[in-house]
C-alpha cells in the first residue's frame, strides 16, 4: 500500500477479464488491442513488444495511447488527478505499465522533461510500481 497523507482514496480500476483471457490465451497483442482499444494493459504490452524488438518510436506511440486510455479509465474510476493507484491491485497495472513504457521510450529519445513528469506521476501513484515493473 502507498502512503496516503492527503486522505485521497485509492483508485482501483475494474478487471478486464476478456482482455486478460485473450492475453493469457496467447492471442496476438495487435488482435487484443484491436478488439479492446480502450485497454491500457493491451497497449502497454504492445509497447513492450515493440521495445523488445528495438522499435523505440513505435513503442513510444503505443505507450502514449496506453497512457491516454489509462487516464480515461482512471478518471472514470473516480481519480481526480492525484491519489494512490496501487500496483497491488492488478487491474491498475495496465495504466502503471503504460506510464512506465512511455517513460522508458521518452528517455530513449531524449525527452527528459517527459521522463521527469512520468517518474513523478508513477511515484505519486505508487512508489513501488517502477521497481515492481523492472523486476518482472
Amino acid at each position: 500500500m502507498t502512503d496516503n497523507l492527503l486522505g485521497v482514496p485509492e483508485t482501483r480500476l475494474p478487471a478486464e477479464p476478456a482482455v486478460t483471457d485473450a492475453i493469457d490465451g496467447g492471442t496476438p497483442l495487435v488482435d487484443v488491442v484491436t478488439a479492446n482499444p480502450s485497454s491500457s494493459i493491451a497497449w502497454a504490452l504492445l509497447a513492450d513488444e515493440a521495445w523488445a524488438r528495438g522499435a523505440t518510436l513505435e513503442s513510444y506511440a503505443y505507450a502514449r495511447v496506453g497512457y491516454h486510455r489509462g487516464l480515461d479509465a482512471l478518471r472514470k474510476g473516480g481519480w481526480r488527478g492525484q491519489g494512490p493507484v496501487p500496483w497491488s491491485h492488478e487491474p491498475n497495472r495496465g495504466v502503471l505499465r503504460a506510464l512506465y513504457a512511455l517513460r522508458r521510450a521518452a528517455g530513449a529519445i531524449g525527452e527528459e522533461p517527459e521522463v521527469e513528469r512520468l517518474s513523478a506521476f508513477l511515484d505519486d501513484a505508487d512508489r513501488t510500481a517502477i521497481a515492481a515493473i523492472e523486476a518482472e
